[in-house]
């Protein structure tokens, strides 16, 4: 199976290009990581399972999203998430872009 670079990275604000929400990308996964079941279940136009997978934070919601990479475009709006763990993950929002938060000893 060969894998792909991930074209977007934590912290990017991205929107989905079926189903137009907006959400961050909190994770990242190199190929998908779910079971057959769901994806069965879910992923209705078959993206291929060897290209990066997303985990997303929906905005004016309280759920995350799996996502092929396929399905996600760069949203530009500079605009922030509302989600209620976006101040639990993240430090700071700047120029459109959420910033993890810094791991201290």
């Amino acid at each position: 199976m060969e894998i792909h670079n991930a074209k977007f990275t934590v912290g990017q604000i991205v929107s989905h290009r079926l189903f137009q929400y907006r959400g961050v990308i909190v994770d990242v996964d190199p190929v998908f990581m779910g079971s057959d079941d769901w994806y069965q279940m879910n992923a209705k136009t078959l993206p291929p399972k060897d290209q990066p997978w997303y985990r997303i934070w929906v905005h004016n919601a309280i759920h995350e999203t799996y996502v092929a990479e396929r399905n996600l475009l760069l949203d530009d709006s500079e605009e922030a998430i509302n989600h209620p763990m976006v101040d639990d993950y993240f430090d700071d929002f700047i120029d459109g872009q959420y910033i993890l938060h810094r791991v201290t000893n």
